[in-house]
């Protein structure tokens, strides 16, 4: 009998292709998407629900399952505000996790980002860590935290800065700086995401750029 995953974040870059992926994958037999928007997908395998992040009572039953894939995230412009961002980027996925782990789901992945610190001076860095620092002590049986650079890939909003910002980024690496930095496509973050679920921890596991290529091909 094949998993049964829960996804968050399924209309983001990362979280499109991982649920395509995942709907291919015979290892998974269902795949349960829970979203604020309809993810636009058919498919027998998809067990898709649209809830409201800010009622957990709603929505705490359905994450249920093998595995909590969590891709959720925003940016600080399509937020519009600092609190409005933390509470996408923290607390709708810190109350997912929660309830993932109440309920007894025995593995965790999450998408975070290079340079993630809880005691980091720049506010997107401190909230990502203080979202590896909380969720890690949800108590899985196994916690991977993928720490991504900079995505590319066909997202559903224009970014016209993070355009400008990827091919700056590029130029920069062909003469070898800032190595760490350099873009990956969100479907490579995806398969690693997969990859890794089948990897047993003892304890919460980083992953940073150089190993979501290396897990991304993974058998």
């Amino acid at each position: 009998m094949g998993k049964q995953a829960v996804v968050i974040g399924a209309t983001g870059l990362v979280g499109v292709q991982l649920v395509e992926l995942l709907l291919e994958d015979e290892r998974f037999a269902k795949v349960r998407v829970l979203g604020r928007r309809p993810c636009g997908v058919q498919h027998p395998k998809l067990d898709e629900h649209v809830i409201q992040f800010d009622d957990v009572e709603s929505y705490k039953d359905l994450v249920r399952g093998d595995v909590l894939f969590s891709t959720l995230g925003t940016t600080l412009k399509h937020a519009g505000s600092k609190e409005a961002q933390y509470k996408v980027d923290y607390t709708y996925q810190y109350e997912v996790a929660r309830a993932a782990a109440e309920n007894g789901v025995p593995c965790y992945v999450l998408v975070s980002s290079v340079g993630a610190s809880a005691g980091s001076m720049m506010f997107y860095p401190r909230i990502k860590g203080e979202l590896e620092r909380d969720t890690g002590k949800l108590g899985f049986q196994t916690m991977h935290i993928m720490q991504p650079g900079p995505l590319e890939g066909d997202r559903k909003q224009d970014r016209p800065g993070e355009r400008f910002g990827l091919a700056s980024i590029r130029a920069i690496n062909k003469i070898g700086l800032f190595r760490s930095y350099r873009p990956i496509h969100g479907r490579i973050v995806a398969q690693a995401m997969i990859n890794v679920c089948f990897q047993p921890t003892e304890k919460p596991q980083t992953h940073v750029l150089d190993a979501l290529f290396r897990l991304a091909e993974a058998a």
